[in-house]
């Protein structure tokens, strides 16, 4: 039987690191927790719910304290589906300050459900060129190879990069790095479930390092304060044989925008068109596509209800951008107060930022 050591007075090899970290001037982390499953625990019925705070987590991964010293706040416990704009704001708010001071970069903790539209949000409203990560997790806190603790550390490390500064705020999951404006949930299930189809992954953590091999243009960012109201935007997609009926309700429903989620490279029923055309004159139609990737066209095909067509109508034009991102960014102009032409072109500037 091999001899038992036991040593005293002498700090693990974690410890020396975390000491020498320290020393040499550790970089600082705010760590914001919104919820989501990689808070999860078995609750008193069926099924996960939100229990772990952020400063849970951080406990959990022992591995951060050798990447960056971080302050963990729990403003919310929320599954992503209830986040809403008023949260986000919120958000956008204690980043914008505390981005500002002393903090290498910030870590946002939520819901995979909603990732892709909070992370787009933030990239609109934060500004400053430090790092904003949006991580979580595909399994609960308790399950067998739970993935959270693998996604904050590699979103500490990416946090704490000075490659990636000026990148927007960013989605990393599965060692994976993605700009906000391209990612997107592409599976119910899988660790791997996040994609960029329209423009790629930009990087990836490997070996304890981020490695960024694309950058994208940053778009223009809204004052946080300015997009202080709540516009309602209605989101439809098209589909097979559609015959528009519940476009000339909306209106009376309260909204105050419309994004079509159209076919293809933005096409629809030609039994819908009059029906868009005479919501252009009320509040603002984006034309997007219900396809995973690539952009709306603009002058490709011509017969009713073609992109040419349609934005020849008055729709405007989302690029790349989806329909879920689309709708939030239609909804932030007009929280901003923007109408006309001025809400037409800030749209574009934003959607086509390197038009």
């Amino acid at each position: 039987m091999w001899p038992t050591l036991r040593l005293v007075g002498r700090a693990t090899h974690r410890e020396q690191l975390k000491m020498a970290a320290v020393s040499a001037g550790q970089p600082k982390i705010l760590l914001v927790s919104l919820g989501g499953t990689i808070t999860m625990t078995s609750g008193a019925g069926p099924g996960i719910v939100p229990t772990l705070t952020g400063a849970d987590l951080v406990r959990a991964v022992p591995a951060l304290a050798e990447v960056a010293e971080i302050e963990a706040v729990s403003p919310f416990r929320l599954p992503g589906p209830s986040l809403t704009f008023a949260h986000l704001r919120e958000v956008a708010r204690l980043l914008n300050e505390r981005l500002a001071g002393d903090i290498a970069g910030a870590i946002v903790v939520q819901g995979t459900d909603t990732i892709e539209e909070t992370a787009f949000v933030l990239d609109c409203l934060v500004g400053g060129d430090k790092p904003v990560i949006v991580t979580g997790a595909m399994r609960g806190a308790e399950a067998p190879g739970a993935d959270g603790p693998a996604n904050l550390l590699a979103s500490a490390i990416v946090a704490t990069s000075l490659a990636a500064r000026g990148l927007g705020t960013l989605v990393v999951l599965n060692e994976t790095i993605h700009a906000a404006r391209f990612v997107q949930k592409a599976s119910t299930f899988l660790p791997s479930t996040f994609a960029s189809l329209s423009g790629g992954p930009l990087g990836s953590v490997i070996e304890g390092a981020a490695r960024i091999n694309l950058r994208v243009t940053r778009s223009a960012v809204i004052a946080s304060g300015d997009a202080g109201t709540d516009q309602p935007v209605a989101l439809i997609t098209a589909a097979l044989g559609d015959d528009g009926r519940m476009l000339a309700g909306l209106p009376a429903l309260g909204y105050r925008g419309l994004v079509i989620e159209a076919m293809g490279v933005g096409h629809v029923p030609a039994a819908i068109v009059d029906a868009l055309a005479s919501l252009t004159e009320i509040f603002p139609v984006v034309l997007s596509s219900r396809v995973a990737s690539g952009p709306v066209f603009a002058k490709t095909y011509g017969f009713p209800g073609s992109e040419t067509d349609l934005l020849g109508r008055g729709l405007i034009p989302s690029g790349t951008l989806g329909g879920l991102k689309a709708r939030l960014l239609l909804a932030l102009l007009l929280g901003a107060g923007l109408q006309g032409q001025l809400l037409r072109d800030a749209f574009l500037r934003m959607a086509l930022p390197s038009a």
